[in-house]
C-alpha cells in the first residue's frame, strides 16, 4: 500500500492502473478511521480492484465555530487499519494541494434542494463544502466507483445528486450503517464523549426504533412522533437540533402518502454533535 501526497504522483499511479484496464474505487474520508471507514474499504474492494482511500481533513465543510483545529490527525494509525483491510492507495494531501489559491478563490458546487433542511439548515455552506470536494476528488481520482456511508444520509443524497447532474460517470454505492453493539453508530465523534456521555449515546437508536415502529403499525401524526421523541431525548440529556421524518427520495418532510420513510436525528451530548438515520417502508 502506498500514501500519496501529491496530485502529480496520484495521476501517474493511476495511469499505470488504468493501462491495466484495472477498475478503480474511491472512499473518501477525513480520517481518524474506524470500523464503519473500514466496512467502505470493503464494500470498495468487493466492486474495484484497485481502492484509494482519501484522508484529507476538508476546511471547506467546516464552519466557523466547528472543530476543524481539533479534528482528529492520526495518519499513522489509519495507515495501518488500511493496510490490514486490503487498501491498495492512501491519497492524503495538504490544504495547499486542494486549494492552491485558498478558499476564498475557489470554485464552489452548491446542490440544490437536497442541501436544505436538516444538517444543511444547521451547518450553513457545509454541503457547499463537501460537493465541492468530492468534486474534485471524482477529477483527481476519476473513479469508476465510490462508496459513501448511509449514516451521513443527507450527505449521499447530495452526492447522488451531483453525480447525476453534473454527468460524473461515477458509480455511487451507498453503504449501511455500521454500529456497536449497543445500537450507537460508528462515528469519528464518538471519541469526543464522556463515558457517561457514551453510555447515554443508544438512546438515539431506540428512540428511532420507536418512531419506526410506530410508522410500521400505521401512524400518520408525523409532528406528535417528532415532539414526543425530543421529549424524551431532552429528558436524558440530549439538546436537540432536529428530528425529522422525511421522504426517504426527496428528503422533505414526509406527508401521509409517503411510503419510504426516513426518520433524521441530530442532537449534542454536551459539546458532540451526533447524527444517525433509520429508514423503513411501509
Amino acid at each position: 500500500m502506498r500514501t500519496i501526497h501529491t496530485l502529480k504522483e496520484l495521476r501517474a499511479v493511476l495511469s499505470g492502473y488504468r493501462e491495466q484496464g484495472k477498475r478503480i474505487g474511491l472512499v473518501p474520508t477525513m480520517g481518524n478511521l474506524h470500523e464503519g471507514h473500514i466496512s467502505l474499504v470493503e464494500q470498495a474492494r468487493q466492486a474495484a480492484d484497485v481502492v484509494v482511500t482519501s484522508i484529507f481533513v476538508n476546511p471547506m465543510q467546516f464552519g466557523a465555530n466547528e472543530d476543524l483545529g481539533n479534528y482528529p490527525r492520526t495518519l499513522q494509525g489509519d495507515q495501518d487499519r488500511l493496510r490490514a483491510a486490503g487498501n491498495s492507495l492512501i491519497f492524503a494531501p495538504s490544504p495547499e494541494e486542494v486549494y492552491p489559491d485558498g478558499l476564498a478563490l475557489q470554485t464552489q458546487v452548491i446542490v440544490p434542494e437536497v442541501s436544505e433542511g436538516h444538517c444543511g439548515a444547521s451547518r450553513p455552506g457545509h454541503f457547499e463544502g463537501v460537493a465541492t470536494v468530492v468534486t474534485m476528488l471524482f477529477n483527481m481520482i476519476q473513479p469508476d466507483v465510490a462508496v459513501f456511508g448511509e449514516k451521513d444520509f443527507q450527505q449521499l443524497a447530495v452526492i447522488r445528486k451531483l453525480t447525476r447532474d453534473l454527468f460524473i460517470p461515477v458509480e455511487i454505492i451507498g453503504a449501511p450503517t455500521v454500529r456497536d453493539a449497543d445500537g450507537v453508530a460508528k462515528s469519528s465523534r464518538n471519541g469526543y464523549l464522556s463515558a457517561e456521555e457514551r453510555a447515554l449515546a443508544p438512546t438515539i437508536f431506540s428512540t428511532m426504533e420507536e418512531i419506526a415502529t410506530a410508522l410500521t403499525q400505521g401512524a400518520t401524526d408525523y409532528t406528535k412522533l417528532e415532539n414526543n421523541a425530543r421529549s424524551a431525548l431532552s429528558a436524558k440529556g440530549f439538546r436537540i437540533d432536529y428530528i425529522n421524518i422525511i421522504n426517504s427520495l426527496t428528503l422533505r418532510l414526509a406527508n401521509s402518502e409517503d411510503q419510504n420513510l426516513t426518520v433524521l436525528v441530530a442532537a449534542f451530548l454536551g459539546t458532540t454533535r451526533l447524527i444517525d438515520n433509520l429508514s423503513i417502508k411501509r
